[in-house]
C-alpha cells in the first residue's frame, strides 16, 4: 500500500505539459480546483473528467501513475460516501430497511463525491508529476514575491514547501523498510485488535522520526557547506520564461471553468 503512493513524485518527460512554465501550472491547478466546485451537477463535473482526461493524456504519464495516486485514499472516500448513502434521507426512497434509508439524494451526492475527489486529487498530482522540485519552488517564489514588500520571507517559505513535498517519497521508501524490518523481527503489525496494532505502531513510528530528523540535520548541514544563505543574490541555473503555449494553455483552462460555470448556472 505505501509503494502505491506517488505524491511528491517528479516524472522527467518532454511532453506539452512538462515544457510549461511551473508558474502557469500552479495558476491552471488552482482554476481547475475551482472549476470541480463550480457546480453541484454532474454535467458541470463532466467538463472537469475531459480537462483532466486531456491533460493525463498530454502529459504522456502512465494512467496508472494517476491511479496509484488515488488508491491509497480509496478506502477513506468510499466510507465517506457510505455514509452519505446512509444519513442522507431527502429524495424518492430505493430502499428502506429499519434505521437504513437509501434515497435518490443519498445516491447522488455519494457518486458525486467520489468522482469530484478522484478528478481532485489525479488532477492535483499532474503538477509534482510534470515540475521538479526546484523548479516547483522558483515557481512559488516568483508567484509569491509581491509579499516580499511585507516582509514575508517569501524564498524560505518556497524552499520548506517544496522540501516537504520532495521528502514524502522518501519518508514513505523509509516507513515500508522499518516496517519490513519490524516484521523480520517477528513483529505483528496487521494483526491483532484495534488497539494491539495501534500499540504496535510505536515500533515504526519513533524509527521513522529518529530517521526523519537525521535526515533533517543532514540536509541542514549539506545547504550550510555549499553556503546556501537564502534567496537573497541568489542566482538560478533555469530562468523561467513564458511562452505563447502558456497563455494558451491558460485560456484554455478558462474556457473550461467558465464553460463549468455557465453551465452550473443553467442547469441549477
Amino acid at each position: 500500500m505505501l509503494r502505491d503512493i506517488t505524491i511528491g513524485q517528479y516524472f522527467p518527460g518532454n511532453s506539452l505539459i512538462h515544457r510549461l512554465d511551473p508558474r502557469f501550472k500552479i495558476v491552471i491547478t488552482f482554476i481547475y480546483i475551482m472549476m470541480l466546485f463550480a457546480g453541484d451537477h454532474i454535467v458541470c463535473l463532466s467538463v472537469g473528467a475531459v480537462f483532466t482526461a486531456a491533460a493525463i493524456i498530454l502529459s504522456r504519464i502512465p494512467f496508472k501513475m494517476f491511479v496509484k495516486s488515488v488508491k491509497p485514499l480509496m478506502p477513506f472516500l468510499i466510507l465517506t460516501a457510505v455514509l452519505n448513502l446512509l444519513f442522507i434521507s431527502s429524495g424518492e426512497v430505493y430502499f428502506q430497511w429499519k434505521f437504513i434509508k437509501i434515497t435518490s439524494e443519498g445516491i447522488n451526492v455519494s457518486v458525486f463525491m467520489l468522482i469530484r475527489i478522484t478528478l481532485l486529487i489525479m488532477g492535483s498530482s499532474l503538477l509534482t508529476y510534470t515540475t521538479s522540485p526546484i523548479t516547483l519552488t522558483d515557481a512559488i517564489e516568483r508567484l509569491l514575491s509581491p509579499l516580499k514588500k511585507l516582509k514575508v520571507p517569501v524564498h524560505e517559505l518556497a524552499m520548506m514547501m517544496s522540501i516537504a513535498l520532495r521528502f514524502i517519497p522518501t519518508l514513505i521508501e523509509e516507513t515500508d523498510k522499518i516496517m519490513a524490518a519490524q516484521k523480520a523481527r517477528g513483529a505483528e503489525i496487521d494483526s491483532g485488535s484495534f488497539m494491539t496494532r495501534a500499540k504496535n505502531m510505536v515500533a515504526i513510528l519513533v524509527p521513522l522520526f529518529i530517521s526523519a530528523f537525521r535526515r533533517a540535520d543532514e540536509l541542514a548541514t549539506a545547504m550550510e557547506c555549499r553556503c546556501y544563505r537564502g534567496g537573497e543574490g541568489r542566482t538560478r541555473l533555469r530562468q523561467l520564461c513564458s511562452a505563447p503555449r502558456d497563455y494558451a494553455a491558460l485560456a484554455v483552462t478558462i474556457m473550461f471553468y467558465g464553460g463549468a460555470v455557465a453551465l452550473g448556472i443553467v442547469l441549477k
